[in-house]
Formats: C-alpha cells, sequence, structure tokens
C-alpha cells in the first residue's frame, strides 16, 4: 500500500527522523526520498526511493547509475534524475578527496593501486588516467584524461604532457583498467606504453611506470621490467 508523505506520522517522515535522530539512523529509502523531495499524483516520494532501490543488486551499484536508467521509472523526469545522480557523484568525491592527498608519496605499484583502485571498481568500460609526480616522487596531481569503450581507449600523448607541464611534474605514471579483469597488456597497450616512453625520454619527463588494473588486481610495467625496454 502507497502512503502520500503528509499520512505518515510526522515523527516518521523522513526529514522530520533526521533532525530527531539524525541522518545516519534513515534507511536507504529514507535518504533517496529525501533527496527527491516530492513524489508524484499516485507515488510519493518514499515509493520512487524504493523502485530506484530496486533496480539494483545491493546499494553499492548506486554508483553506477545513469539519468537514462533512473528516467525509466515512471515519476522521475530530468529533474529528479539529475538530483539522485548529483548526489551520488557528491559522495564520490568526497570519497575519492578523503582517500587522496597532495603530496603524498606512492613508494611502489603495490601503494598505487591500493590508493587509487577504487577509481576503476566497477567500472564497465576503460578509464585512463595519468598521476604526475614532483622530483621527491610526491603526488601532486591525479588526472582522468580519457574514458573509452569497453575494450578500447583511445589517448592522445599530447594530453598525458601537457598536464605534466602544467603542474611542473618531473615524473609520470599511467594507470587505466581492463573490464576484462585480465590485466595483461595487449598487444596496443605494449605499442602505446612503448610510444610514451619515448616522447617521454625527448620532453625530459618520464614515464616511470604504466599500471593496468581490475578491481582486485594489477600489471605493472616496471615490476615486470618492460618499462625501460621497450
Amino acid at each position: 500500500m502507497s502512503y502520500k508523505m503528509k499520512e505518515i506520522p510526522i515523527d516518521e517522515r523522513p526529514r522530520e527522523k533526521a533532525l530527531k535522530e539524525g541522518v545516519e539512523r534513515l534507511s536507504n529509502e529514507e535518504l533517496i526520498s529525501i533527496i527527491l523531495k516530492t513524489g508524484t499524483s499516485n507515488k510519493s516520494a518514499k515509493d520512487l526511493a524504493m523502485e530506484i532501490l530496486k533496480l539494483q543488486d545491493n546499494i553499492t551499484d548506486l554508483k553506477n547509475m545513469t539519468i537514462p536508467r533512473l528516467k525509466k521509472i515512471n515519476g522521475i523526469g530530468d529533474v529528479k534524475a539529475i538530483e539522485i545522480v548529483s548526489a551520488i557523484e557528491l559522495g564520490r568525491r568526497i570519497f575519492l578527496t578523503k582517500m587522496e592527498k597532495n603530496n603524498k608519496k606512492l613508494r611502489n605499484p603495490k601503494e598505487i593501486f591500493e590508493e587509487t583502485k577504487y577509481l576503476f571498481f566497477g567500472k564497465k568500460q576503460e578509464y585512463f588516467y595519468c598521476l604526475y609526480f614532483n622530483n621527491k616522487q610526491e603526488l601532486i596531481e591525479r588526472r582522468l584524461l580519457f574514458m573509452g569503450t569497453i575494450n578500447r581507449s583511445v589517448v592522445h600523448p599530447r594530453e598525458v604532457f601537457k598536464q605534466a607541464y602544467l603542474v611542473s611534474a618531473s615524473t609520470i605514471i599511467c594507470m587505466h583498467n581492463h573490464p576484462s579483469g585480465d590485466v595483461m597488456p595487449s598487444r596496443e597497450d605494449l605499442e602505446f606504453t612503448k610510444n610514451l616512453v619515448e616522447i617521454g625520454k625527448v620532453q625530459g619527463i618520464p614515464i616511470i611506470d604504466h599500471i593496468i588494473v581490475s578491481d582486485d588486481s594489477y600489471y605493472s610495467f616496471y615490476e615486470n621490467k618492460n618499462i625501460f625496454t621497450l
């Protein structure tokens, strides 16, 4: 049975409950209904929130929610869909900011993987990042440069080194994911890395590693002793 928000006892309404008990006491459904603010003529905000949750196997899947998918729910248009994905994105950025610290030293590929794997977790297409370091090997910038299809990422070396000059980087580590879960470099990965290494030598900003990741493993060109022999 569906209830209008005004039919729910005041103390049980999400906003009032949040003020009285704190947002940490709210259910996932209640949190989403607060973001939605209102329902429709025949659905409450809580009804819509429940329909959103039913689209997921679990709450963590919300990180991949998209505007088109939300709009398939009767009662959710552009505005409500944007509100939901914006809230998800804000939470993600807060988490990333907490995880990242400027001038943090990352001493080896395993540390880099552990610190950055959340960037790629659950992604269905390739994401290509560059990590830019100063001459003390302190991280000064992380930049998402390209997103590709499920099996290909089109990256132009010009963008890699343009950003390096902008932040006065001394070295660069490249990272991208393989959504398939197989972290072994493809022929394209090998050719592209070789090209980047050669350009880095000319530019005076060396590529010191290229790390390919999946949700739970990684492949480091440096650890496998092929970053300098390409």
